[in-house]
């Protein structure tokens, strides 16, 4: 899979996670497993977001930040 399809999968289950959650209607034990998902998935959506903007910085030949790292 591509990381764009990567993401937009994760953006996908992570809006359902979300919905999920805010329905209120899950047990407990339901609800931390699913927030403990949604975490992980947030870490790799804010991974492959960096990512892309690391890549649209070198691409578009503008200064890089200091805290990106060149490819």
């Amino acid at each position: 899979m591509t990381a764009l399809k990567d993401l937009e999968k994760n953006f996908d289950t992570l809006e359902k996670l979300i919905t999920e959650l805010e329905a209120g209607h899950l047990p407990l034990d339901k609800a931390l497993k699913n927030f403990e998902k949604g975490i992980v998935l947030t870490n790799a959506c804010k991974t492959a977001l960096t990512s892309a903007e690391q890549k649209i910085q070198i691409l578009s030949n503008h200064s890089v930040d200091a805290d990106l790292e060149p490819f």
